[in-house]
């Protein structure tokens, strides 16, 4: 049976598109490459402003049975200086991986009528002959190449979208050229209920205990290079990044690391349209910068929310719903960009970053209100 609409990409922002078409009534199909479980490289962190999404969609209690509350963010900058902040009155985050996380969400899209098919691989839009508008996509399948048409394509595959690259879209952004390094280890001293960012003049490292006595690291990188990132030795960057840094090297004296480094980059994805008639945009295939914030989950959750709506926009009136979801998620996430690329681009600085780690040691203020802001809080507060 062809779909109303076929969502590819079976991560966050595709499973939250498709649980918000099936309840409405759609057709929806949801493929992905991979077999589910499957690991992600990911911060492995939901803000308090995500998790209030998943309240809000009434799926988030299978989340937190899973996860580790947080309760706030511990943030570090060069020459020792550190800042703890709570979130207020009772908000939380959670803590779980990509690859739990991600399995709850598919279910709770297929449990609301999504049919959902792993393994299937995108091999290109499918375009009417007078290239007006999106009519499926061509997939590989158990060793079969076949189409799936659809009146609407949800492009949530990541930042390298083979649909949103194919149509021309998104590119890769000339700066910045930073790039994630990521693994897990356990036996890390000094852990709390915290998330933790240590910033330094060379990029940054995130930390987030998990349950199970777990810990995600996470390094990013400038590496504006591609050929020396493609043979940089990833084991060494993480295993230098903590061993070698002044604030975690006694932390991680007796830790051991549990899994290879995985390593994702260059992180920058710009796009220049999220949609095309037939085709809407959602997650990291519509554009991604870094996950120095924590918000990238909320971002994606959001998004395939918005492209949801977008869609069912599109179905009902025949017309192309792409510039009302560019309006919609520029609205939504405005503010909360241009927060975020200014945080990245100081970071980016390191003459900026010192002057903020001295500013910092002598008032804490203003960092434990840009906690407040990354972990969209005032959405949390607020949700019904």
């Amino acid at each position: 049976m062809t779909p109303d609409v076929l969502v590819v990409g079976a991560g966050p922002a595709g499973s939250i598109a498709a649980l918000v078409l099936a309840r409405a009534g759609v057709a929806v199909r949801l493929v992905d490459r991979a077999r589910f479980p499957r690991d992600k490289l990911c911060g492995d962190t939901l803000n308090p402003g995500t998790l209030s999404i998943l309240d809000r969609l009434g799926i988030a209690a299978p989340v937190r049975q899973r996860a580790m509350a947080v309760t706030g963010m511990n943030i570090s900058g060069p020459n020792g200086v550190r800042v703890a902040a709570d979130y207020p009155d009772g908000v939380r985050g959670a803590a779980l991986t990509r690859r739990e996380l991600d399995i709850v969400l598919v279910e709770a899209a297929t449990a609301a009528g999504a049919t959902f098919e792993p393994g299937v691989i995108v091999r290109a839009p499918l375009i009417t002959t007078d290239t007006s508008r999106i009519i499926g996509v061509r997939v590989a399948a158990s060793g079969d190449d076949r189409d799936i048409h659809a009146r609407v394509v949800i492009a949530a595959d990541g930042r390298h979208s083979k649909i949103a690259f194919g149509m021309g879209l998104t590119h890769y952004a000339s700066s910045p050229r930073r790039w994630a390094f990521g693994a897990y280890f356990v036996d890390v001293d000094g852990l709390s209920t915290h998330g933790e960012m240590h910033i330094r003049p060379d990029g940054y490292i995130g930390i987030a205990p998990l349950p199970g006595d777990v810990v995600n690291v996470c390094v990013v990188r400038e590496l504006r290079n591609m050929f020396r990132a493609q043979r940089v030795n990833t084991e060494e960057i993480v295993e230098r990044a903590v061993r070698e840094d002044s604030v975690l090297r006694e932390r991680f004296a007796r830790a051991r690391q549990v899994t290879d480094v995985s390593a994702l980059g260059p992180l920058a994805v710009d796009c220049k349209s999220v949609g095309y008639p037939g085709l809407l945009l959602a997650g990291d295939a519509a554009g991604f910068i870094d996950p120095m914030t924590g918000d990238g989950l909320r971002f994606a959750m959001r998004g395939g929310e918005l492209a949801a709506e977008a869609a069912l926009q599109e179905l009902t009136t025949g017309v192309a719903a792409c510039t009302s979801l560019q309006a919609a998620r520029a609205k939504e996430f405005g503010a909360k960009w241009r927060m975020n690329r200014g945080l990245r681009a100081l970071v980016g600085s390191p003459q900026g970053v010192a002057v903020a780690s001295t500013l910092a040691r002598g008032w804490p203020a203003p960092v434990r209100m840009l906690v407040r802001l990354a972990g969209d809080v005032k959405l949390a507060q607020h949700a019904p």
